[in-house]
């Protein structure tokens, strides 16, 4: 979530290149320390370059007591740069630039604005009519000291619970960097990660493991002079990869957390290093060529490779002959593997690899069509028709296709691939209409299917086809048509007048609601959203409603252009 380069101009000539060029490694270690946002203890909930579906982490979750409310402070002097409101993502969020340290904060899941910036963000989304903004206001207008209260702690937007998520950033790169170093005398920590469970990578076609192909795990065990280690036998020969799978602890609390840095040593050299304290936006989704995507996706499982797949840009990751290991003599290989957190914990989990030579499996590759990671992959079949661009896939793919057909949609049900397999940039996918439904042709939309469940991807009609966006392989994609009206539902109506405030439920079928727009007497007020919940809700305002006797009106658009309406006379 980058702020605009009107900010970059504001304080370009106050940014410190001499700080740039020492290193940021440097600037760590003189890291001076930022004011806890909080009123009390420091705890968190989560910490930076964790893992998440297709990013890492921007940042450390604060814990709020489990409630919302809780006053948020900024944590250096500077000045407001940016404030966003959605029902989705960081919710209510404020962004503070701090020039003099080159530095900018994050405070995400806001509950509300305090003072004049509520009522500023307030002003602009009744000038705009719409709930979800993203605002530049000008450098000296919200001026803020260190310990101002910026706003409460809340449970906007895409959180899971209430928290303060907050970041620290670059602020002429943009980029998050790690805040723990800010905190290292506030928060306590002597617990060290911990490995849960190890994965073999033979490489396809030139590795194999225990006589197989197929990756294998193992859960490490605790042995008798309490180091951790395997108890199976692994028996190697050629090129085979590691992943493990592991988390990271701190004290006071049953949390758990990623693990910051991840080494791989053989045989005593170190062939595999990652340290997760800053990445940049624009290369968060490499996390899906670090991770084992397929696992993940599988069984919600994250097991990181301590090798490096051929379209992984990830800055913070070295290795040597790419972190595989070339199993070609019979003796035994030693690995260790070494996690540290933030505060210096570590742990290590020793693993011996048994050079044994065996046949290594070939791969079969009848019936696929080979896709190249550096160059535009094209696939054609009837109703069909693909393009990967280049540098969008993570390594070679063999990919395997499959049609069936079905009358539940307007086109062949065509399965792109046999396991999930992520895209770095997005593929144009275009199928065919094979029968009429809907006169309106903004009624189709491509679905992806899964375990029974349908996802809309949408997509635009062009002489017969329809052409989407996907970012996926493995899953199956077909024409469907959105024609039923989104559903508006009252919550609680009786007590609105009690309660101050007008609360409804939106909900739609299958393409999902894409706006709403609410009046009384025919004039806009602000409906807030709540992504998660799929409520909006209008709490009355004396300062643009009166006493008496109102009409009040609601529309609401899906992303297909069904519409549904409400309306309703109160008195208030």
């Amino acid at each position: 979530m980058p702020v605009r380069k009107t900010v970059r101009r504001a304080v370009y000539h106050k940014i410190v290149w001499p700080a740039l060029l020492a290193g940021w490694s440097l600037f760590f270690a003189e890291a001076q320390p930022l004011r806890n946002p909080l009123d009390f203890p420091a705890s968190l909930s989560g910490n930076f370059g964790e893992l998440r579906a297709n990013h890492f982490h921007s940042g450390i979750d604060f814990k709020t007591q489990g409630v919302e409310g809780k006053s948020v402070h900024a944590v250096q002097d500077g000045y407001v740069c940016r404030i966003a409101v959605s029902p989705w993502g960081y919710g209510n969020v404020i962004y503070v630039a701090h020039p003099d340290d080159s530095l900018m904060t994050v405070y995400g899941h806001l509950q509300r604005f305090s003072g004049a910036v509520a009522d500023w963000v307030t002003e602009q989304q009744y000038e705009a009519e719409r709930f979800a903004v993203d605002l530049t206001p000008e450098p000296e207008q919200f001026p803020v000291r260190r310990g101002d209260v910026i706003g409460l702690s809340g449970n906007s937007g895409s959180s899971g619970g209430p928290h303060l998520h907050f970041e620290v950033r670059d602020l002429h790169t943009e980029e998050p960097l790690d805040p723990l170093p800010f905190y290292e005398k506030q928060i306590r920590d002597s617990r060290p990660p911990k490995v849960r469970a190890v994965m073999a990578h033979p490489v396809e076609g030139r590795g194999a493991v225990n006589r197989s192909s197929l990756r294998q795990q193992w859960t490490p065990a605790v042995r008798r002079d309490g180091t951790a280690g395997l108890s199976e036998r692994i028996e190697a020969w050629g090129e085979v990869g590691f992943s493990i799978q592991a988390n990271d602890y701190m004290d006071g609390t049953a949390n758990i957390y990623g693990v910051r840095e991840l080494s791989l040593s053989v045989d005593g050299v170190e062939v595999f290093h990652s340290a997760v304290d800053r990445f940049s936006f624009d290369e968060t989704r490499y996390l899906n060529a670090w991770v084992d995507y397929e696992t993940w996706r599988e069984r919600r499982a994250f097991f990181v490779k301590t090798f490096v797949e051929p379209g992984n840009r990830l800055r913070f990751i070295t290795a040597v002959n790419r972190g595989i290991l070339t199993v070609d003599e019979p003796r035994v290989y030693h690995l260790v593997f070494l996690l540290t957190d933030a505060f210096g914990n570590s742990e290590t989990l020793a693993v011996d690899v048994v050079g044994k030579e065996q046949e290594i499996p070939l791969p079969d590759r009848r019936g696929t069509t080979p896709f190249f990671r550096q160059e535009d992959s094209r696939f054609g079949e009837k109703g069909i028709r693909l393009l990967i661009p280049e540098k969008s896939l993570y390594t070679q793919l063999d990919f395997r296709y499959s049609r069936r057909e079905d009358t539940a949609y307007f086109s062949d049900v065509h399965r792109l691939h046999d396991r999930p397999v992520a895209l770095h940039r997005p593929a144009r996918l275009s199928l065919f209409l094979l029968r009429d439904g809907p006169a309106e042709t903004r009624s189709y939309g491509i679905v992806s299917l899964r375990n029974g469940q349908r996802s809309w991807t949408g997509g635009v009609y062009r002489e017969g086809w329809l052409e989407a966006d996907i970012r996926e392989l493995g899953l199956a994609y077909a024409i469907a048509a959105d024609t039923v009206a989104p559903k508006i539902t009252p919550v609680n109506a009786a007590q609105w007048v009690r309660d101050g405030a007008v609360t409804f439920r939106l909900t739609d079928n299958l393409s999902g609601v894409e706006s709403y727009r609410g009046t009384i007497d025919g004039h806009y007020v602000l409906f807030e959203m709540d992504g998660k919940k799929a409520l909006i809700r209008y709490a009355f305002d004396s300062r643009r409603l009166s006493r008496g006797k109102h009409v009040l009106s609601l529309t609401v658009r899906d992303a297909c252009g069904n519409m549904a309406g409400y309306e309703k006379t109160f008195a208030w």
